[in-house]
């Protein structure tokens, strides 16, 4: 769901519609591998998946760590609905391509990469 601010311009007085900015996504550190493609057939012939970075941190946190969705929204910087709706959006994502046999590529996403102190903006 995508939330929408009003905003008015005061020569035409018209209403013009401006997404609402993402809120910064912590993520500890980028991925140890950016893709992953079933063994034996080349790449070249494979379909494709695009997991964000976010996306990974959420799979982490839940799956790895296995912290409830409340502690892990907190370190993400981000409501447990958000978190639960990624989360759910990544679990998807994987899962098609384990089943189907995609490549899965682990890119871009919005998000702030915690020791470092700068944005980043994948494409």
């Amino acid at each position: 769901m995508i939330y929408y601010n009003i905003v008015k311009c005061s020569k035409l007085q018209e209403e013009a519609i401006v997404p609402r900015p993402r809120k910064s996504r912590f993520v500890q550190g980028g991925p140890m591998a950016n893709t992953f493609k079933p063994q034996g057939i080349p790449g070249r012939d494979l379909e494709e998946v695009v997991l964000p970075i976010e996306g990974l941190e959420d799979l982490r946190l839940s799956d790895l760590e296995k912290l409830d969705q409340g502690t892990a929204a907190i370190r993400m910087n981000v409501s447990r609905q958000t978190f639960g709706r990624v989360l759910a959006e990544a679990r998807q994502m994987v899962a098609e391509a384990l089943v189907l046999g995609k490549r899965i590529r682990i890119q871009g996403g919005s998000y702030t990469l915690l020791g470092v102190g700068r944005w980043r903006k994948g494409a």
